[in-house]
């Protein structure tokens, strides 16, 4: 089953490459990328895929699927860019990847059983349709969500930050007198972070108050301020038991100076990244057996993956693969966005194609390993405590 993939891969050479190219020459800003949605879907549908387009009403997302029933392997496909520099993160090699890898996968589902399913997910940039589409139930129904991602090294998937993106706004009581003190609520805001900033340090290393942004009325005393930033933490548990300080030090705030506040999201928030130790294993063996050898261990990352809301629900891998034979080349640059389309990473591409295809096969064909991929989900998510915040 493996060899008539790979062989079906070599056949697809040219499409994937061109889909890269395509998306290249095409960068399009989040969640306006109809000609990378066009093209991808165009292609899915093209191989007997049935695509449902404008997915949950959002006009450059997709769900395609070939083949009925489980087990539902799903590839995800990223297509935004920052549109002055192009795909400075890759995501038309990625989006390149898990197109190759669900065409190869249905090429054996009529043999095999089960779904190939493909999403594709606008706006990843600006914080990502993923967790719109699990709010809506998208990846309930599903037993494993693989990707994979181009980048300078090539490491094991690992876990990614919890970031909640919170917004204080203090506001003057009218009945501010002499006997409480006038207190601005430009005063409230700067004793909020000066206290923030002491407080982070018993946060823990990996724990971040960041991003911070003041917005006032443009007078010396103004009655009403808000106060944007990020507070990032190694879980959503540790975020939650930051941001319980954190109003708690807001109410103790409000209380001295007779300042009125709220405190609510103005992002969304992202959970951190439970890699499944099973699928992780899975690639790597099917990524040494498609001739990447060297893997530099796991990769945690101190951004967040909308994908590590996902891995709460689902089991999921996020690994990463260099595409440069140039070291000096940075990931987030331009030039990273002409490399993926080099000869090198094209080469890079069509094997991770066929090692994320064989370890949706493995899945399928020995499915004790979804099982177990489950299991190992549940023992990591059973104890945790989400906040209102969280799904």
């Amino acid at each position: 089953m493996k060899q008539e993939m790979v062989t079906f891969l070599s056949v697809l050479k040219d499409d994937i490459l061109d889909l890269t190219k395509y998306l290249y020459n095409n960068p399009e800003e989040s969640f306006y990328e109809y000609k990378a949605y066009n093209y991808i879907s165009g292609l899915l549908k093209g191989f007997g895929f049935k695509v449902e387009s404008n997915y949950l009403n959002m006009p450059t997302s997709f769900y395609a699927q070939y083949g009925e029933g489980h087990p539902k392997i799903c590839f995800i496909c990223e297509y935004d860019a920052l549109k002055e520099k192009g795909h400075v993160y890759g995501y038309n090699a990625e989006s390149a990847i898990s197109t190759a890898a669900a065409l190869a996968l249905s090429r054996i589902i009529p043999k095999v059983g089960g779904s190939c399913i493909v999403i594709g997910c606008p706006g990843e940039i600006l914080s990502g349709s993923k967790i719109t589409m699990l709010e809506q139930g998208t990846f309930e129904d599903l037993d494993a969500v693989l990707m994979v991602q181009p980048h300078v090294v090539t490491c094991e998937s690992g876990n990614s930050m919890a970031v909640l993106p919170l917004q204080i706004k203090y506001t003057e009581n009218q009945n501010n007198n002499d006997i409480t003190g006038n207190y601005s609520a430009l005063d409230a805001c700067l004793f909020t972070f000066d206290a923030l900033n002491m407080l982070s340090k018993g946060f823990g290393d990996n724990c971040f108050i960041n991003g911070v942004n003041v917005n006032s009325i443009n007078d010396a005393f103004p009655q009403s301020v808000e106060a944007k930033f990020c507070l990032r933490a190694p879980s959503s548990m540790i975020a939650n038991a930051i941001e319980d300080k954190i109003k708690n030090f807001i109410n103790m705030t409000c209380s001295l100076l007779n300042i009125s506040s709220e405190l609510h999201l103005y992002g969304m928030p992202c959970k951190e990244l439970i890699t499944n130790s099973t699928l992780d294993r899975l690639f790597s063996h099917n990524l040494k057996e498609s001739g990447i050898i060297n893997i530099d261990g796991v990769k945690n990352i101190y951004s967040p993956l909308t994908l590590g809301n996902v891995s709460h629900v689902v089991p999921c891998i996020h690994p990463y693969v260099s595409i440069v034979e140039n070291n000096s080349i940075k990931y987030g640059t331009k030039q990273f966005a002409d490399a993926t389309i080099s000869a090198y990473a094209q080469d890079v591409i069509m094997k991770s194609a066929a090692a994320l295809a064989f370890t949706a096969f493995d899945l399928i064909s020995k499915q004790s390993l979804i099982g177990e991929a489950k299991t190992e989900l549940k023992s990591n998510t059973t104890n945790m405590k989400y906040s209102e915040h969280y799904i």
